[in-house]
Order: C-alpha cells, then sequence, then structure tokens
C-alpha cells in the first residue's frame, strides 16, 4: 500500500507496505502510553531520540507521502480537562498545515480520548510511532485508505 514517498526508514516502510484498507497508525507525542494503549497486532517503533526530537508534525510530514489516508484523528480533550479551556492545540494547526499542503482533500477529526485509546487497541491496528514530542494533545491516528491510479 506504499506510495512513492519520502519516507525512507526501512521497519516502517515494511510494516507499511504490508499494511492494508482500514490499516491504523498512530504517530504518539512523548506523554502516550505506547507500551500498553497498542493493538494486540501493532508494532511498535520509538523515534523518541532526546525530548522534542522527533516530533509527531515530522512524521506526519514523511507518512502522507507514503500511504494513502482515508481519515485523519486526533485525540480529543475531554471538556473536564484543565486544557479544554485554551481551545484546540496549536500543533493541530500545524497538522491542518501539513494536511492541506499534500492536498488530502481531509479534515482533522478528533476522537474523544477515551474512544480514541478503543481506536488504537482495535486489531485494526499496525504501527505506532512513538515521538519524543513535548506538544501537549499531540496523538494523531491515521487511517490509511485506498491506492487511486
Amino acid at each position: 500500500m506504499l506510495l512513492h514517498s519520502e519516507l525512507i526508514h526501512p521497519e516502517i516502510n515494511g510494516i507499511l507496505g504490508q499494511a492494508g484498507h482500514h490499516s491504523k497508525v498512530l504517530i504518539s507525542d512523548g506523554n502516550y502510553p505506547a507500551s500498553s494503549k497498542i493493538g494486540p497486532e501493532a508494532e511498535l517503533v520509538s523515534l523518541n531520540l532526546s525530548p522534542g526530537v522527533v516530533t509527531c508534525s515530522q512524521v506526519l510530514r514523511a507518512l502522507v507521502t507514503a500511504i494513502p489516508l482515508e481519515a485523519i484523528n486526533t485525540m480529543g480533550i475531554p471538556e473536564d480537562d484543565p486544557y479544554a479551556k485554551h481551545g484546540p492545540p496549536p500543533v493541530w494547526s500545524e497538522y491542518e498545515q501539513i494536511i492541506g499542503e499534500a492536498k488530502l482533500g481531509l479534515k482533522l477529526e478528533p476522537i474523544q480520548k477515551w474512544d480514541f485509546y478503543d481506536e488504537v487497541m482495535s486489531d485494526d491496528h499496525v504501527l505506532t510511532i512513538q515521538t519524543a514530542d513535548q506538544a501537549l494533545w499531540a496523538n494523531v491516528l491515521l487511517t490509511i485508505g485506498c491506492r487511486v491510479s
């Protein structure tokens, strides 16, 4: 399911090459519990070199060139979370810019936090790419679509 891309990471390319329609790929921030909130068959690739290196935006920028996408979801902020009153996190604007530049025709859609975890822990989840992103609420879940010739 790979497209011609800028992605050169051999393990990530191998996993994505085996993934199909509806498969889910999580790009997790440095706060995400990647070892415990993962699908039963999903692979974990850690790119967390040091705080802030690598970011979710950097990984998203590479992945939008590598796989066809049908949905892009963020982890929605619960109303009772102190951060909820601040509006959408700044990193979501970065994601919207990346999506727009890639001309994907998709909108960034939040999924409430506990539903987000359920989506990640499903059988469709094939890969978590763990980053060291320090931005709050930076987790982003990609759903692979069909390749269109």
